[in-house]
């Protein structure tokens, strides 16, 4: 109960629609936006693309009343809302479809026609670059969702794949800027990236890219794929790379003039909020970081380790302990088996913390939604192991299978939300008692 209330705050904390409030003012003609104050048009359209796209545009519905002209906004299935100006297209995701393709093009057509005079909103969460897929002419839908897949295959890093998937966009690495401009445009971004870095959160749509057609084909000659890729993909980069396509804007580009940009959520403010629960509950409390990566079961190894150190010797804080993680780490998937990188991190540590007493784990998504499945992820403790042995399950063999979702269905320990619309990675919560 203690490890639900704090994810819960988390969550309260992180929530789009109040980020958006809490970032945003309209007084008279005038916008205070974060730390910037502009003049406020009476003409001014929505665009967006994320998890969290439609809470953030209905508090900017509220916000703008008469001078929002109109505008699109492109969410995963199930995140929708009802807004009264803004078009709310549902698209698949993590694989695009023709809606989100569709969602795309609104969003194209919105923005060619503005002028100096107009004002748009652009508003982007978790989830954005697969909600927003326009790929250049002559690259199908399909062939640039195979060359992403290619890349995973081959264990590229997500810098490494937005480096191609941008020069095969007409929408992002900057373009979305390059097609609003002269307009003034304000991104309000949610954060589902290690870092916060504007160049990756949804592959950098509004912002000035610092990779190069060049560095995209060195990234495809690194890893090796070159022949594994259609051959319309390779053929534009080349085309790019000998000067026959223009570049993605970079910084000092005069499309970036109007350009303003605002952080309104992230993982660090959810781990914050968790902490402050925590200590109201009279919890010892260390924000572990907000920044880890890595593969998921190692990270997990460790969190099971600081919970028998807490246990042992009271360090890194003492009993009764509540240690705060966040961040997103990789499952590589060796087995058929159906699950997340939440309930896999929950499995492995499990496994690490049986016969443990006391202590408790909880690992899930913000987004509500962990890999393929319909749970945010899984709670373990130190009584995991043997319940599970006692029902015939056997978690290192679920673990090996990748099998963590039927693991914890069976075991009564899956961590259900349903959707949150908000996303900012993961959070973790390890409680030590006694």
């Amino acid at each position: 109960k203690d490890a639900e209330e704090m994810f819960q705050a988390a969550l309260h904390a992180v929530d789009p629609y109040e980020a958006v409030l809490r970032n945003l003012r309209l007084d008279g003609d005038v916008l205070d936006v974060g730390d910037e104050e502009l003049a406020c048009p009476a003409r001014v359209f929505v665009v967006g693309f994320g998890k969290a796209a439609a809470p953030m545009a209905q508090a900017l519905e509220e916000t703008l009343g008469d001078r929002l002209v109109g505008g699109s906004i492109t969410v995963k299935e199930g995140h929708a809302l009802s807004l009264q100006r803004i078009r709310v297209i549902e698209a698949a995701h993590p694989i695009p479809d023709a809606r989100g393709l569709e969602g795309a093009k609104e969003i194209v057509r919105i923005l060619e026609p503005l002028t100096e005079d107009d004002l748009v909103f652009c508003v982007i969460s978790g989830g954005g670059s697969a909600l927003l897929p326009l790929p250049v002419d002559g690259v199908s839908l399909e062939e640039k969702g195979a060359a992403t897949q290619v890349l995973m295959d081959a264990g590229a890093t997500i810098h490494e794949m937005n480096a191609v998937r941008k020069h095969l966009s007409r929408v992002k690495g900057g373009q979305l800027a390059r097609l609003a401009h002269p307009a003034t445009l304000l991104s309000l971004v949610l954060s589902d990236v290690v870092g916060d870095d504007p160049d990756t959160i949804a592959s950098g749509p509004t912002v000035p890219d610092g990779t190069t057609f060049a560095s995209a084909l060195e990234v495809i000659d690194r890893r090796g794929i070159r022949d594994r890729l259609p051959g319309s993909v390779v053929g534009y980069l080349e085309a790019g790379t000998a000067g026959g396509v223009p570049e993605t804007p970079k910084a000092g580009d005069s499309v970036f003039e109007r350009t303003h940009y605002s952080l309104v959520g992230n993982n660090r403010m959810a781990l914050r909020a968790a902490a402050e629960t925590a200590e109201r509950k009279g919890y010892r409390t260390l924000i572990l970081s907000s920044c880890i990566e890595g593969e998921t079961r190692e990270v997990a190894r460790v969190h099971a380790a600081l919970a028998d150190e807490v246990r042992a010797s009271g360090n890194p804080v003492a009993s009764p302990a509540c240690i705060l993680s966040g961040g997103e780490t990789t499952v590589t998937v060796r087995g058929g088996g159906k699950g997340g990188r939440n309930q896999e991190f929950a499995l492995a540590a499990g496994i690490h913390m049986a016969g443990l007493p006391d202590v408790l784990l909880l690992s899930a998504g913000t987004d509500g939604t962990d890999g393929p499945t319909d749970a945010a992820g899984a709670v373990v403790d130190g009584t995991t192991a043997e319940r599970a042995e006692a029902l015939g399950l056997n978690p290192a063999a679920a673990l090996d299978e990748n099998d963590a979702y039927a693991f914890f269905q069976k075991l009564g320990d899956l961590f259900i939300t349903g959707p949150t619309r908000t996303n900012v990675m993961d959070v973790r919560i390890l409680l030590a008692a006694g």
